[in-house]
């Protein structure tokens, strides 16, 4: 939309806000109606038209400059303002515009020089064009902001006034980088110490994470340009083997080493936890290798969810047994029967 055509919309009323509002109140006012119209959470005709409406008044007034630039132009032609040069009983000081001017053409006293009078009326027939506000003052004016502007003007020959759109904002771009984690950072969580572009911060990483995984830290990306907001940056996790654990879900996961007394008669079998800790798993009789016992609650603590640790059953036998031990368990095979079956 042309600044020509600001006259007829009330950004402030599309968004909900007062004129007095501040950059975020007026952010909030258009996050919430973001949400409420964006195409991609409201698939209706009306919520895309809706949503088109908002866009523009929230880039001009989230924009300090083009504000400035929207306030003043909306000043100029409330009520079918029209300007007239000279002087008169319903006249005032052009200095009362200086504030205006002087943001909008850089040189207030462009106007008409020292000691010149404005004379502001209403006219009957609603508001006006903006050509026609910025042709009535002259050429003469048009020499110190035209040059401002590039002497380039949308409007057509309106004085030498001209504007420059704003840049929009553009939102930075994503980062990624790669962290190396033992098996035990992964199940109980780590700190780690990260650095871009020189600046060094830190970061938390999550109980549980897994092999491959990525983890993304919320505004760690490239910077935004003009007032956009900044990337993510993304975590490419990589955890090492463990020669003893391993992770299953929320369950830690060890082989538990027991003999063939042991997995016949059933036993009580010591070993320890991933932190170091002795623990004992109970090893009912007539266990075969394979099968698992657990330990309740010793897993991967996550939020309000708390996995298992996990034996699983590993029968061992000597590496080189004697003659004694080979009688022994030839006769335990003969009374044991067909067992294997």
């Amino acid at each position: 939309m042309a600044e020509n055509e600001w006259l007829n919309k009330d950004f402030y009323k599309v968004l909900g806000v007062s004129k007095d509002a501040t950059e975020a109140e007026i952010t909030k006012a258009y996050r919430k109606l973001a949400r409420k119209y964006h195409p991609d959470l409201n698939k209706t005709k009306e919520a895309e038209e809706k949503f088109k409406d908002i866009s523009e008044p929230y880039d001009v007034l989230s924009n300090k400059n083009e504000r400035q630039k929207y306030d003043a132009i909306r000043q100029f032609g409330m009520g079918g303002a029209r300007f007239a040069g000279g002087s008169g009983s319903g006249g005032f000081d052009a200095s009362g515009f200086s504030d205006i001017f002087g943001s909008m053409f850089g040189n207030a006293s462009g106007m008409g020089g020292n000691g010149s009078r404005i004379r502001f009326s209403t006219s009957g027939g609603g508001n006006p064009n903006l050509n026609d506000i910025f042709s009535m003052f002259g050429g003469a004016a048009g020499q110190g902001a035209g040059a401002q502007f590039g002497g380039q003007s949308p409007y057509g020959n309106a004085g030498g006034y001209g504007y420059e759109e704003a840049p929009r904002p553009e939102n930075g771009e994503d980062r990624n980088s790669k962290i190396s984690l033992t098996l035990r950072q992964a199940v109980k969580g780590a700190t780690v110490s990260l650095s871009v572009d020189g600046k060094k911060f830190k970061a938390h990483v999550p109980a549980g994470v897994k092999d491959g995984q990525k983890i993304k830290l919320a505004g760690k990306g490239k910077p935004g340009i003009n007032g956009g907001h900044a990337g993510d940056l993304y975590l490419h996790v990589t955890v090492k083997p463990d020669d003893t654990y391993s992770m299953r879900g929320h369950d830690i996961v060890m082989d538990l080493p027991v003999t063939v007394g042991q997995a016949v008669a059933g036993a009580k079998v010591e070993a320890k936890d991933i932190d170091g800790n002795p623990v004992t798993f109970k090893v009912p009789a007539g266990s075969s290798s394979g099968a698992e016992v657990k330990l309740a609650g010793l897993g991967v603590k996550r939020g309000s969810e708390t996995g298992d640790l996990i034996g699983r059953v590993q029968i061992m036998v000597p590496a080189k047994p004697g003659l004694m031990l080979k009688h022994v368990a030839k006769e335990f095979d003969e009374k044991a029967g067909d067992y294997l079956a």
